[in-house]
């Protein structure tokens, strides 16, 4: 057995579910970077980097191209994600990242983005059965988990709505297809999702409040 190889292997099973290392120390990671995520640190990029990492190398042990292919998407995402946050505006509080609502025009283009990637992906998808066992709800969640990615690197509020409507597919498609496990790891997302949303919805109004004030002593110093 190679160095890599354990990865494909079982780590134990639960409600019925056989669940392999690498899913098992992905999900985690993933688990710990939405976190990260919503206490705005920089150390959410290289965990998601980290978890694309894994699933990818047991990807490529199995030979699952698709699920290669998407993970190294997520790679690349994380390390555009991580030079964003370097780059981003940073509150006077502890340093953190700035977050936001976003405009109306970026409202549209990741709603139409989203929409015209889910139906590129599930067409390939479909074309490839290979690549996935559920081409259309599979396609959605890929898509949406990239939305969610990009909306994160750009600091807007958004992001948590993206991961939301995730795992509103998400959910009932783990419980229906029998992976009840895969299932109550989704939930443990939402719960996570929902405290990072109300966490950067708040951050974010009290930004929008305290620019007024900001704008006059600007002006007076001008």
């Amino acid at each position: 057995m190679s160095a890599l190889s354990w990865l494909g292997d079982e780590a134990f099973t639960a409600l019925g579910q056989h669940v392999i290392w690498s899913d098992m120390i992905g999900n985690t990671i993933g688990m710990g970077a939405l976190a990260l995520g919503w206490r705005r640190s920089i150390w959410t990029w290289p965990a998601q980097f980290l978890a694309g990492l894994i699933l990818v190398t047991a990807y490529a042990t199995a030979h699952l191209g698709g699920g290669v292919g998407k993970q190294l998407l997520v790679i690349g995402v994380s390390l555009w994600g991580w030079r964003q946050w370097h780059l981003g505006r940073r509150d006077t509080e502890g340093g953190h990242l700035t977050v936001r609502f976003a405009t109306w025009r970026e409202r549209a283009v990741l709603l139409g983005g989203t929409a015209a990637g889910t139906l590129a992906v599930g067409a390939l998808f479909t074309a490839v059965p290979q690549l996935s066992w559920n081409p259309w709800p599979d396609a959605y969640i890929f898509v949406g988990t990239l939305a969610a990615m990009v909306s994160q690197a750009r600091g807007l509020v958004e992001f948590w709505f993206a991961w939301l409507l995730v795992d509103a597919v998400g959910i009932p498609l783990a419980f229906s297809s029998g992976l009840a496990f895969a299932g109550l790891v989704y939930v443990v997302y939402l719960v996570i999702v929902l405290w990072g949303l109300r966490d950067w919805w708040l951050r974010s109004r009290r930004a929008d409040r305290a620019a007024p004030a900001r704008e006059p002593a600007l002006s007076r110093a001008a």
